[in-house]
């Protein structure tokens, strides 16, 4: 694959070129611009770059690599984000365009590019991906090159140190729930699964409603709706009844809904979810005339990646990511290592578009973003 999504040490990447967020005078800042300096080597770097001089927003400039790992390091001025509508897009798109530009005048093979313009400079995360995805592919589209997008601070690293355990551990569950249905049979696999409380589907009745249940059925829901109570102290001030009532209302306002095209679902949970289009599509990364075209398209069809980024870009909890992706034929297989963490994900209400891809990658799975 020629484009990568990673959570690395950019100063440590074992390629022909490294990007770094420079700024308009000779000099360096704080963040990525200090380490790549003094991994580098200061002296020699800063007098390398005082002879390219002043740049301007959006420019780029290759200098030798010195210490680093890297042949080349591509000093990118990054824009500062303002509002949005002050141009920033258009320069931070000159900034891979160049860089990857630049890299190929000097035959490079590879090459590591940071987060643009996210850190200190503002630019909203969501929207610096979807630019940098979009100019890496156009490129792409015309030439070879191994290009890695490398995510490495805080927020990220210790995110990834905390879900790790706990996916893990998901991820082996829910592969011996899938075998241990497949060995025992459904009906036993049901009766182990009341044993054990697994609630992970919150209760779904399916389409039949409350009216319908089979006294068996009713009895489990019972028992399984008493448990939670006790379990949740939160909710030990609500009746069983109010919680009847509650769960029913809830049913019925999605039957209602039964029969929506994907695209009239999805506009009904964001309405209800008191979300924005932009909101939306900003946070599942896909573009704004590809939303567009989804919106005026009562009998549109996306693709599965889609589908699922639009979940996260909605904020979806695991009921709804079903019934949104049934309406396109689609559904989450425990088989799927990918479906797997991406229902993780959801389950923990983690919202993060390149979170997921990061952790698709270093699971050695295919990415939503390419």
């Amino acid at each position: 694959m020629p484009f990568k999504i990673v959570r690395n040490d950019i100063t440590r990447m074992q390629v022909d070129a490294v990007v770094n967020t420079a700024n308009e005078s000779v000099g360096y800042g704080s963040g990525l611009d200090t380490a790549v300096y003094r991994t580098a080597g200061e002296r020699e770097l800063l007098n390398a770059r005082a002879k390219i001089g002043r740049m301007q927003q959006g420019d780029a400039a290759v200098t030798p690599g010195f210490r680093l790992p890297a042949k080349y390091i591509i000093h990118a001025v990054s824009p500062f984000y303002i509002d949005g509508n002050s141009g920033e897009e258009k320069l931070l798109r000159s900034c891979y365009r160049k860089s990857l530009m630049l890299a190929r005048e000097k035959h490079c093979r590879s090459i590591a590019f940071p987060l643009i313009s996210t850190g200190g400079y503002g630019y909203p995360k969501e929207e610096g991906m979807r630019v940098a995805v979009d100019e890496i592919n156009a490129f792409l589209m015309k030439y070879e090159m191994l290009v890695y997008l490398v995510v490495f601070d805080a927020e990220a690293t210790t995110l990834g140190t905390k879900l790790y355990p706990d996916l893990e551990s998901y991820i082996d569950s829910h592969y011996v729930m899938t075998h241990e249905r497949a060995e025992y049979g459904p009906e036993k696999f049901e009766e182990a699964r009341v044993e054990n409380l697994d609630l992970s589907d919150d209760f779904d009745l399916g389409d039949e409603g409350f009216q319908n249940e089979s006294s068996e059925r009713r009895s489990r829901r019972t028992l399984d709706i008493s448990r939670t109570l006790a379990g949740k102290p939160e909710l030990q001030e609500q009746s069983y009844e109010d919680f009847i009532t509650e769960k029913e209302s809830a049913l019925q306002k999605r039957m209602r809904h039964m029969s929506d095209t994907f695209q009239q679902y999805l506009l009904y949970l964001i309405e209800q979810k008191h979300l924005t289009n932009a909101e939306v599509y900003k946070r599942a990364i896909i573009t704004k005339q590809l939303f567009s075209k989804i919106k005026l398209n009562e009998t549109y069809h996306p693709d599965k990646a889609t589908a699922m980024r639009l979940c996260i870009g909605a904020k979806l909890n695991l009921d709804e990511t079903r019934d949104l992706l049934a309406r396109a034929g689609y559904a989450l297989s425990p088989c799927d290592r990918r479906d797997i963490i991406f229902s993780y994900f959801i389950e923990k209400q983690i919202y993060d578009m390149i979170e997921i891809d990061i952790t698709l990658e270093e699971h050695g799975l295919p990415c939503f973003i390419e």
